[in-house]
């Protein structure tokens, strides 16, 4: 019984009061190393509870099973209530939140490169404060998804917010060949835009699954350079670059009729925050996962239950 009350005693001391364990060992005249066991001995207990009120709807567990089974920096799952509902509604929760990371995080010593997807541009239009940076785009849009998305201005959108300089590429994502893709990175605008690549501090992309529907770019080629690509194992894209199954990526004829960041330009970017979702993506997820190229990871309940059940199988 004497141990129980002291544990509590002990316990109110470390976590509500703030003394050090050092403090404590010195006014009840024991060792640190027994005032450990004691506030091991209240939790096992439950003498005192630990609760956690997140400024989001994370899950915190399935964050941390995250980031630990693929040694990313950070992940944030969002719960399973923010993970239900039609996925517009569940990309607006990943931007918003991904706003809300992006404001704690950026210095005004970041150069920001944005990928185009639906995803960041919801991230985009909910960022409400960022510190004075340039703002560069990672690729081109996909035309016919432009007019209704607005994409186009997202990095001047977000540029406004920050008060930076904005580096867009008024050009489309997949173009008809290499020639074409030469001549466009050969303009004044998208050349000094293609010249901030090596700067880049922080990205945020997309990751998109090699399947219909899952990726703008997949959408966009024809029907057999899909096939071809499939063929050669393709199974995710970010930034209009692929990556196989296990991660590496893939070097396809599509490399060369994209305007977009090439791989190894994106691979030495210091941090990478991806945003994937949606459990069709979940092979997609982990195959970027595997290659070391992101560093922070937001995505949904499904999509994590399922990557983590590839990396366990």
């Amino acid at each position: 019984m004497l141990d129980e009350l002291t544990a509590t005693l002990v316990a109110h001391r470390f976590y509500v009061l703030g003394q050090s364990k050092i403090e404590i060992a010195a006014d009840f005249g024991i060792s640190r190393f027994k005032v450990a066991r004691l506030i091991d001995a209240a939790l096992s207990q439950g003498l005192v509870r630990v609760e956690f009120a997140p400024p989001a709807p994370v899950d915190v567990r399935l964050s941390d099973e995250l980031r630990s089974a693929y040694g990313l920096r950070q992940a944030f799952v969002l719960n399973r209530a923010a993970s239900t509902g039609p996925r517009p509604q569940v990309r607006r929760q990943i931007g918003a939140f991904a706003a809300q990371l992006l404001s704690e995080t950026v210095t005004e010593d970041d150069v920001v490169g944005l990928s185009w997807a639906r995803s960041v541009n919801a991230m985009a239009a909910a960022v409400r404060r960022l510190p004075k940076c340039p703002i560069v785009q990672l690729c081109g849009v996909q035309a016919g998804m432009d007019m209704r998305d607005r994409s186009v201005e997202t990095v001047r959108q977000v540029a406004e917010v920050s008060g930076g300089d904005a580096y867009p590429i008024y050009g489309p994502l997949v173009l008809p060949d290499r020639r074409t893709t030469e001549i466009l990175r050969r303009q004044p605008g998208i050349a000094e835009t293609f010249a901030q690549f090596p700067r880049l501090t922080k990205a945020v992309v997309s990751i998109g699954a090699w399947l219909p529907g899952e990726s703008t770019v997949y959408d966009a080629v024809s029907p057999a350079e899909r096939e071809a690509i499939t063929a050669r194992g393709a199974r995710a894209e970010v930034a209009a670059r692929l990556f196989d199954g296990e991660g590496k990526p893939l070097s396809t004829g599509l490399a060369h009729h994209v305007l977009a960041i090439d791989t190894a330009e994106l691979l030495k970017v210091p941090e990478v925050i991806a945003l994937g979702y949606t459990a069709p993506k979940a092979a997609a997820i982990d195959a970027v996962l595997r290659s070391g190229l992101v560093s922070t990871l937001i995505t949904d309940t499904p999509a994590a239950e399922g990557v983590l059940r590839l990396r366990q199988g």
